[in-house]
Order: structure tokens, then sequence, then C-alpha cells
């Protein structure tokens, strides 16, 4: 396993385009980019590949359009896997609306995570926002996963599943270094429910947190014609890390590509031997949880 990790984390820019090639080529720009700095991972943001939904009728109901994308599933993925096999990079390749055949009509929030050899993994969402269990009609995934990579142990966590912090722990306790936290938000105060989260559970799992979102705009599709996002790669809080337990971050709202080296020798240290020990001590605490009293006075 790497002790020192460059990786990249995209502001990727939502912008319409009316053929696949289109689409394709500003991906494999960004791919080659982060290879050209060098990096070993590079995270794309969840429904970045709502890009796409300019391709069809824009004036049906968006529920019908988010199936429509995910019939595109197959041709997104093997443009992913090549690219990570050509670049030698892991890539994690945001998210997308996906079905499991042969049942086309249940649609799931997925993230594939591509190794260099080709090889891919996905990671469910577990949690649907409202609107998208309301009006996409999107369905929730059961199953959380720890990929054991050449990188290291990491998990992802997509969007609004970072708000449940059972799952980040779970991961830790799994030798988990490294959560990644794709995200897709509209406005700046449910980007920042990710943002504060995804900090959150850096500091008390003691872990990097890599960030990517959202930004620009499908101004013809009401359901995604705005973005806020500011990608970020987020330590602990202690002496061996960024002062503010921030690594990296963009300009909000800027197309960009944050890129930062993690410093696994150093996460292994602070749980041994830092200012504060939360991932050790938290077995005590669930076990003060468990025993919870209701005092009425």
């Amino acid at each position: 396993m790497m002790n020192r990790i460059r990786v990249a984390s995209l502001q990727y820019f939502i912008r319409p385009v009316e053929r696949f090639e289109e689409f394709a080529d500003q991906v494999s720009a960004l791919v080659w980019t982060a290879a050209d700095y060098k990096c070993s991972l590079l995270v794309f943001p969840e429904y970045f590949t709502c890009q796409l939904l300019t391709l069809n009728n824009i004036h049906r109901p968006i529920k019908e359009q988010i199936r429509h994308l995910a019939a595109l599933e197959d041709e997104i993925v093997e443009l992913m896997r090549g690219l990570a096999r050509e670049s030698g990079l892991y890539i994690v390749g945001g998210t997308l609306p996906a079905v499991d055949p042969p049942d086309m009509e249940t649609v799931y929030n997925e993230c594939y995570l591509f190794s260099p050899n080709g090889d891919w993994d996905v990671q469910g969402k577990l949690h649907m926002t409202r609107f998208e269990k309301e009006e996409w009609c999107i369905s929730p995934h059961d199953k959380f996963k720890v990929f054991d990579t050449a990188l290291g142990k990491m998990a992802i966590t997509i969007c609004y599943d970072v708000e449940f912090p059972e799952l980040a722990r779970a991961a830790a306790r799994q030798g988990a270094y490294i959560l990644i936290v794709p995200s897709c938000t509209d406005e700046r105060q449910g980007f920042l429910r990710v943002r504060y989260c995804a900090a959150a559970r850096a500091i008390e799992n003691q872990m990097y947190v890599i960030h990517s979102g959202t930004v620009g705009s499908l101004p013809q599709v009401p359901a995604v014609s705005l973005n806020y996002g500011q990608a970020s790669i987020l330590s602990p809080s202690d002496f061996a890390f960024a002062r503010d337990g921030i690594v990296a971050e963009g300009i909000p709202n800027q197309e960009s590509m944050v890129i930062a080296e993690l410093d696994i020798d150093r996460i292994r240290e602070s749980r041994e031997m830092g200012t504060v020990l939360p991932l050790t001590d938290s077995v005590s605490s669930a076990e003060v949880a468990a025993s919870l009293e209701v005092v009425r006075l």
C-alpha cells in the first residue's frame, strides 16, 4: 500500500451537450489532466452524467428522462473503464442513474469505482433525498462496502449518505483511511450540509475525506438547472495536519480540479498518538449510548 497518494477532486462543470462524444471529450480531458499531474486517484461528483439529459427530449417528465439516461449506463461505464485502464488511475466515476436487468423500471443512483486494470465495483446510494424519492423515483441500495485497493482501503458515501455518521465509522473500523463523497447540490444550504458533515467524518474517524461536487447548469432542464459546489480534500484537525482541517479546496462554482497529497502514515500515527483518539474512544461512547436514560424533572 502506498504511503503518499496524490489525489484529484473535481468541481465538474455541467454544460449542455448535443452529442455523447462531447461528454466523452470533457471527461477524457479531465482524466488525462489528472494523469499529467501524477495523480493516482480522480473523483467525479454525483450525477455529473445528468449532463447527458440534453441528448433527449427535455420536455418529458423528469422521471422519464432519468430512465432514458439510465439506458446509457453501459456506454458510460465502458468509457470510464477504458480511461482508467489507459491512464493508470483509480477513477471514482461519480454517479449515474442505473438499472439492474431484467428489471428496467427500478432505477438506482450508483457510483462506480474503476481500478487501473479495468476492474470495477459499485457503491449504491443508501439514503434518498426527497426529490430523488418523490420526483425522480430513485430506489435505495442496502449494501455498504469498503474497497481494498492498492492505495489502501476506502469507502464511498454518496452526498446525503455522508449525513449518517455510522457509515463512515463502520468503514474506519474496517481500516479505511479515505472516505470519498461525490455530491450534487443545487444551492448553498444543501452544499453546506454535505460539506460540514464531510468535515465531521474526517475529524471523528481520523481519516481523509475527498469531496467532489457539480457546478454549472443545464438551463433547459429545471430539475438540474442550478448547481452549487466546491471540491475539497479534508483531514483530521490535529497538529500533524492542515491548521483548519482543509488540505485543499476550490473556489466555489468554478470549473476546476483540486489536487493534494495524502499522507497515510500520518493517519495511522494520529489514530495511535493523536491529541485525541475519537475513533478508538468511540467504542465507549457506543456503550454509553446503549444505556441511555431518560430523566424526568
